[in-house]
């Protein structure tokens, strides 16, 4: 058969350990017998940034601003135990972390539903997407443990001079204090890309803080999306009939609860890091979770929720088999194969994503599946399949 052809090249970003493996047996076995692969690559294996001193990172933050669309694959941000292991120059930060500053992007989290993996909350349908805005809050703070007894406060110093302070707290005795910050201009890029997502998807948008209690700080996340919304987007909601609903954290915990999914629940820094682990574990698991960083400048990176599965690598090394859930890693290149199609015109292009990711899920639906989704299965008598041949599975339907 010809191959279906690429007009405009897609930024692919390889990672470590066994989702490496993976990537490659996805390419050789899923993409490039059918596709006629056009990727400007780049290696964010961590050898290889260290190699660069992170300048790969950079690179590949750069690349995708300038062809719209990259996916990749789970890379280490490394710890103390990773500086011994990989003779590291020094401890890089996370190139998640460097791609969404660059990108000023949102990343938005789904689950993968199929039969047979039921979500634990039984009246969840249909996926519920978490979109997490990715700066400040707790995550920049600066924090202080006060000895004894005195007066804290907030002091902000303007340019010119003069100074305005708000007292945090008289100390009788020792405690501690933490100071938080955000910015209009990030808020306002949060409310823009989950905007448009909600657009892109045709699904309804949640958001959610703490504005009662709050009334200074999550009021200006409140205020900021509603403006941005009326100001943008009211006028093209209603005609794609799809609403901007927003309520108190609390009530949104309560509300999701009890619906069906098919929405998309917007969250601050803390909330989506906490409520996005909640909703993947859930809906079944970290494997069967898509993730796509969305910028309102255009561009789009996407990859699996999950890590590089160390553990699942240690074994491969040793000529172990192992059992690795490739589903997550397939619908990144899914995901960024469509809208690579999508902004091109490639309707072959678009129509071979859903044609593959309907071939995984028939895979698994059939009882084919990985250990790990073994283990949590409602289906009969499942076949364990180890980590090449589910992929090999998923080759034969498609």
């Amino acid at each position: 058969m010809s191959k279906i052809q690429m007009t405009t090249p897609l930024v692919e970003m390889d990672g470590d350990e066994m989702t490496r493996i993976l990537w490659q047996m996805i390419k050789d076995e899923l993409l490039s017998p059918f596709i006629d692969l056009n990727t400007e690559y780049y290696d964010l294996g961590l050898e290889y940034r260290n190699e660069t001193n992170d300048q790969v990172t950079v690179d590949a933050a750069r690349a995708t601003m300038k062809y719209k669309v990259a996916v990749k694959c789970a890379t280490i941000t490394p710890n103390a135990a990773r500086m011994d292991e990989y003779h590291l120059k020094e401890m890089y930060k996370s190139p998640n972390g460097t791609i969404r500053a660059m990108l000023d992007g949102t990343v938005f989290r789904a689950p993968i539903v199929v039969k047979g993996i039921e979500p634990c909350v039984r009246n969840w349908k249909k996926p519920i997407t978490l979109a997490r805005h990715a700066y400040g809050d707790v995550y920049k703070n600066t924090e202080m443990v006060i000895p004894g007894p005195g007066k804290v406060e907030l002091v902000y110093t303007a340019e010119d001079g003069t100074e305005k302070r708000e007292l945090v707290h008289n100390f009788a005795g020792p405690g501690i204090v933490q100071g938080m910050h955000n910015l209009d201009e990030s808020i306002s890029s949060f409310a823009k890309s989950c905007f448009n997502y909600a657009l892109d998807t045709k699904q309804d948008l949640w958001f959610a803080t703490k504005d009662t209690i709050s009334k200074k700080y999550d009021h200006t996340f409140k205020d900021i999306f509603q403006e941005v919304y009326e100001k943008e987007y009211r006028d093209r909601f209603e005609a794609e009939g799809i609403t901007y609903f927003y309520t108190l954290i609390d009530d949104a915990v309560a509300r999701v609860m009890k619906a069906e999914g098919g929405f998309i629940w917007a969250c601050k820094n803390y909330d989506g890091d906490v409520m996005s682990d909640m909703v993947s574990s859930a809906f079944g698991s970290l494997a069967m979770m898509t993730s796509v960083l969305v910028s309102p400048h255009g561009y789009f990176e996407y990859e699996a929720a999950h890590g590089t599965v160390q553990r699942h690598y240690y074994k491969h090394l040793k000529g172990e088999e192992t059992s690795t859930n490739s589903v997550a890693t397939i619908f990144a290149w899914t995901g960024a194969l469509r809208k690579r199609g999508e902004l091109d015109g490639n309707q072959e292009l678009m129509e071979f994503a859903d044609k593959l990711e309907t071939a995984t899920i028939a895979a698994i639906e059939s009882g084919k599946m990985t250990k790990d989704l073994a283990l949590i299965t409602t289906i009969e008598n499942p076949t364990v399949l180890n980590s090449r041949e589910f992929i090999l599975a998923v080759k034969e339907n498609l």
